[in-house]
């Protein structure tokens, strides 16, 4: 306590010293002198309330304690004169026991008298009974044999209550009541049949099924009042309980898997569509049966069966077991899809369990599926497997089927535009679309993946076809006059790879919902490409066989002599062309562009080659002015035949050099040739010592001047253009010297 008034006093001067620490502040002391006393008076008021509260509680308390002792020596009293009536009355309990005997005595003789009159007519009613059972009347059937197990069940309680060990009085009385478990397993294999036609039953006779649920009902009824009387004393009648409602499920699971599988009318030895006819007759019943269900069994049954959904998971669970057995089956590759396509989207859409009558009365979302995930990708994986190799038989023979067409006498067909084509095209792409269609049933990642293994297919089958064009061009060359519309149907090959690229971008467009490029896309524009680039180069490779003599008689002594071998050069190119013209356009302009640069660059070879040496100023004069106009003549035919705008510049290239030619102030060739290399910068030394040894009159030293100025300001070529003189060589002595003796031996062999 002083401990306690010093830390008071202490905070008492620490606060009174806080308050007065100015000299201003010394008039209010009275002031906070009568604010201090509020507030004590304050605390002891409050402290005086909180005591007195306490000593109420602590009042109340005690007088509650000593209500609650004086209750209990009350019920110590009242127990105690329990106790001392409890021993007095046990002498009279056992005095009663002969009482309690009669009273038993007495129930099982009025129960007997009860059933007396029953008991002397078993035999009487187990007859009715039976009877009313074979005429149908059920219910009423029903209600006897309640009776009769009334009776038997009665008096096997009371025998039970008298003397539960005396087993030759029960036996007595359940052979006397034997007929009456017959009369209920006959009665139930009536309701068993009943429930097993319950579709037939529910559209003729609905009544027949309202019977067959009440008994069902009573029967649920007694046996869960047998079970609560066998808790209470221990006794149970014989057959109790008879689980009838769990047998009239049962029975109902029965009945509707043996209607999903007696939907197989036919085989696959009989029927190659039976599968989808199985399938089709799977969904008209599933679909009739449930829509009776709804709209007439549901009123049969008592609601808190929920009846409707119960047969919803009963048809849903047989369907998924028969299902699960077909796929066991050994399925062709169009019975897999017609298996998938009918799980994955006909089951749930309103043809069937989707069905608008059905939906409102059941969520087919919360359905599991038909058939597990891992069988579904076992059987995708087993057609993708199937399908891989039917396609690679299939566009095997499509390839053998064409490359006997290109043997045929007659030309190609021509599509509305008159461009030659074969049939190869659409017999692949109608095989790949069907595909596709059949796949996009499944669903969208299936697709997908058919999609991509076709274009794969699609490339190695791109990759033969190009093998089969080479070997058929090997072929025609061995002799060249057959096939006899060889020509015709090479053309038609070229304008298949158009038509290959065409489809293979609309069945993407149409079956692919990703712009991203497929692995296989490069592979397939490349192989196609290589396709029509060697088409063209056979196509051409044709047109120069026949043009070779009249190109090897070029810038020779015969041409300068007045040789018509351009004039035929032209007629050939044009001829040919005229059938070029079946040829589709971008690659009938490339053709033509090309088939200029090959003459171009023959007939500079034949330059080159140094075939013919200008003798004198008036042969070069005559060489030149012909070279100039053959020059022309070539870019009136290309111009025609529409080639690009590059045709100038190659033509150009024989009239730049018919100027070297024709140029007759020898001082003046240096400049010339400048010309000549600064239009075309990719020619070599070698080419200027060739033009100069043709034109004959340059000295050796005019022809190194020449060449050693222009290496020392040799132009670089840029390659904006393409390469004229680059693949030209210029012969050297020995090439020359191999040459002639070749051509010396052909003319001999010939």
């Amino acid at each position: 306590m002083e401990e306690t008034s010093r830390e008071a006093v202490a905070t008492a001067v620490q606060r009174v010293a806080g308050m007065l620490q100015r000299s201003d502040q010394l008039d209010k002391v009275e002031q906070y002198r009568r604010r201090e006393a509020r507030k004590k008076a304050s605390v002891e008021a409050r402290l005086k309330a909180a005591i007195q509260s306490q000593l109420d509680g602590v009042r109340t308390g005690l007088t509650q304690l000593h209500t609650a002792l004086l209750d209990v020596k009350d019920i110590q009293s009242s127990l105690a004169n329990v106790s001392k009536d409890w021993r007095q009355s046990i002498n009279t309990i056992e005095n009663l026991k002969d009482v309690k005997d009669a009273v038993v005595q007495h129930s099982q003789l009025a129960a007997a008298v009860e059933n007396l009159k029953n008991i002397f007519s078993v035999p009487e009613i187990v007859l009715e009974t039976q009877q009313l059972i074979e005429q149908g009347e059920l219910l009423q059937a029903h209600r006897k044999l309640m009776e009769l197990e009334c009776s038997r069940d009665d008096l096997m309680y009371e025998q039970y209550r008298m003397d539960s060990k005396n087993t030759s009085d029960m036996n007595l009385i359940s052979m006397y009541f034997e007929d009456v478990q017959g009369l209920s397993d006959e009665l139930a294999k009536q309701l068993w049949m009943v429930l097993q036609r319950s579709m037939v039953t529910v559209r003729r006779d609905p009544t027949m099924l309202v019977s067959v649920v009440r008994i069902i009902e009573r029967e649920e009824k007694l046996d869960r009042r047998m079970v609560d009387r066998k808790k209470q004393t221990g006794f149970i009648p014989p057959g109790r309980p008879k689980h009838w409602k769990d047998k009239m499920f049962e029975v109902l699971e029965g009945t509707v898997s043996t209607r999903i599988e007696g939907t197989q009318a036919v085989t696959r030895e009989a029927d190659k569509m039976w599968l989808v006819r199985l399938l089709e007759i799977t969904r008209k019943y599933v679909l009739d049966d449930l829509i009776v269900v709804k709209n007439l069994m549901v009123q049969c049954f008592p609601p808190h069966y929920n009846t409707f959904n119960r047969f919803f998971s009963l048809y849903h669970n047989a369907v998924s077991t028969r299902v699960k057995e077909l796929t066991l089956e050994d399925l062709e590759a169009n019975e897999i899809v017609s298996l998938l396509t009918w799980v994955l989207n006909t089951y749930k859409s309103v043809e069937m369990m989707g069905h608008p009558d059905l939906c409102s009365e059941f969520d087919i979302n919360q359905l599991e599926p038909l058939l597990p995930q891992e069988v579904v990708d076992d059987l995708l994986s087993k057609y993708v497997k199937t399908f891989t190799s039917n396609i690679t038989g299939w566009l095997r023979k499509a390839l053998e089927t064409d490359k006997k067409d290109w043997l045929k006498e007659t030309e190609p067909e021509a599509d509305q535009d008159g461009y030659y084509q074969t049939t190869l095209p659409a017999i692949v792409f109608q095989m790949f679309e069907q595909n596709l269609q059949v796949a996009a049933q499944i669903d969208g990642d299936f697709k997908e993946q058919v999609l991509k293994l076709c274009l794969k297919q699609m490339n190695s089958f791109l990759m033969r076809y190009r093998e089969e064009v080479v070997a058929y061009k090997e072929e025609h060359l061995r002799d060249r006059q057959l096939p006899q519309c060889y020509i015709q149907y090479m053309i038609a090959i070229v304008n298949n790879c158009q038509t290959f690229k065409e489809s293979i971008n609309s069945l993407k467009r149409k079956y692919s919902q990703s712009s991203d490029p497929i692995d296989s896309d490069a592979a397939i524009e490349r192989t196609l490409s290589e396709v029509v680039k060697e088409g063209c180069q056979f196509l051409l490779d044709e047109v120069f066989l026949d043009l070779e003599n009249h190109l090897n008689e070029l810038l020779t002594r015969k041409w300068l002599a007045g040789s018509h071998a351009v004039d035929t050069i032209c007629v050939t190119v044009e001829d040919y062309f005229n059938d070029f013209n079946k040829v589709k356009k971008p690659f009938n302009q490339e053709m033509t562009n090309e088939a200029l640069r090959r003459v171009v660059v023959e007939y500079l070879k034949a330059v080159m080659q140094k075939r013919i040496t200008f003798k004198n100023a008036d042969e070069r004069k005559e060489g030149a002015e012909r070279m100039i106009k053959e020059a022309e003549q070539f870019k009136f035919l290309f111009k025609k035949l529409a080639a690009g705008e590059d045709t100038d510049r190659l033509c150009g290239s024989i009239t730049a050099i018919a100027e070297v030619f024709k140029l007759t102030d020898p001082t003046l060739l240096f400049l010339e040739v400048t010309t000549l290399v600064s239009k075309y910068p990719d020619i070599r030394e070698d080419h200027i010592q060739a033009l100069l040894a043709v034109r004959g009159d340059a000295s050796r030293e005019m022809r190194q001047m020449i060449i050693g100025t222009l290496s020392e300001n040799k132009v670089s070529y840029s390659g904006t253009t393409q390469p004229i003189f680059k693949d030209i060589t210029v012969p050297t002595i020995t090439t020359t010297m191999t040459t002639m003796t070749s051509m010396a031996t052909a003319k001999l062999l010939k």
